[in-house]
């Protein structure tokens, strides 16, 4: 373990209002069979009785707990929140509604050490499987047991689908903070998580070690509505999307998603399509805006606004 750090993981959980929730979380940290980590809580504003369980589990002190409580900002603020307070050298994100099988961390220390050291600066992070409350794998399963790939091409030159769970290294995090917008409360993980791409791998493992259960006030269920309240965001990520190593049509497919979060944000269309450094794309607004727009509308409309 890094002499810096007190702890191998830091367990992260950004919360708001899910109090009711959040003793899943907490049980699962409990039967954890490798002991070496501490649980960072960061209350986003809850008026709930989160603040009220967070203080009972710490007196219980049954694992290292830490709580803080801090203005709604949004997670992506709480996790650059986090990341600075973390004690530990590998910095794992569970949400408000899952929880881990027993052995992750376990799985998960074992995977890491079996990076030949030589190769090991190579890597950020270790992501597996997740599954629902009933067992079954979202998405797909790994063609092999362990994939050593950047995090962006499990799915866009695999083509492999569904949610990932795991660790990124905390030092690597702090490389690679979440960006701050004025008046906005959401950016996708996906931003950063492309951006350590560009520069570390991921070892992906064929290990379902995440109980992920969505739920209907979650991000997961109202992810239009969320970004078309914070569009700079959107655009923001996006616009860096384009700049990844990645096939023309996965480009152009999120350049008309660019255009269009770029009308929810009410940008002078022209100038956004100057400002992208790709003239193939700029060449193919023809065809992206009228698309763009099209969904920007149907986008209004299912939200009724």
């Amino acid at each position: 373990m890094n002499n810096t750090y007190s702890y191998q993981f830091t367990i992260f959980t950004p919360t708001f209002n899910r109090g009711n929730l959040l003793v899943n979380a907490y049980n699962g940290l409990k039967k954890q069979s490798f002991k070496n980590f501490e649980w960072i809580i960061v209350d986003d504003g809850s008026t709930d009785n989160t603040e009220s369980l967070a203080t009972n589990w710490t007196k219980e002190n049954i694992i290292p707990i830490r709580y803080f409580k801090q203005e709604n900002q949004g997670k992506h603020a709480a996790i650059n929140f986090g990341v600075q307070e973390a004690k530990g050298e590998f910095f794992l994100i569970i949400d408000s509604d899952d929880y881990c099988v027993d052995n992750a961390l376990e799985k998960f220390m074992s995977y890491w050490n079996d990076i030949p050291k030589e190769e090991i600066s190579k890597f950020a992070s270790i992501m597996s499987m997740c599954i629902d409350k009933n067992g079954k794998i979202i998405g797909d399963e790994l063609p092999a047991q362990t994939i050593d790939i950047p995090f962006t091409d499990i799915y866009y030159r695999l083509k492999i689908k569904g949610d990932k769970w795991g660790f990124f290294l905390t030092n690597v995090l702090k490389e690679f903070p979440f960006p701050i917008i004025d008046n906005e409360k959401f950016i996708t993980e996906a931003l950063v998580w492309n951006r350590i791409a560009l520069k570390y791998k991921t070892r992906f493992i064929n290990e379902k070690l995440l109980v992920v259960a969505y739920q209907n006030d979650g991000l997961s269920s109202s992810s239009l509505k969320i970004r078309m309240e914070n569009p700079l965001g959107a655009i923001l990520y996006y616009k860096e999307f384009l700049s990844l190593p990645l096939s023309f049509l996965w480009k152009f497919r999120n350049y008309i998603n660019y255009l269009r979060f770029s009308f929810h944000a009410k940008k002078q269309i022209f100038q956004q399509i100057i400002d992208i450094n790709n003239c193939l794309l700029r060449i193919c607004s023809v065809l992206a805006l009228p698309v763009a727009y099209l969904m920007y509308i149907n986008d209004n409309i299912k939200t009724n606004k």
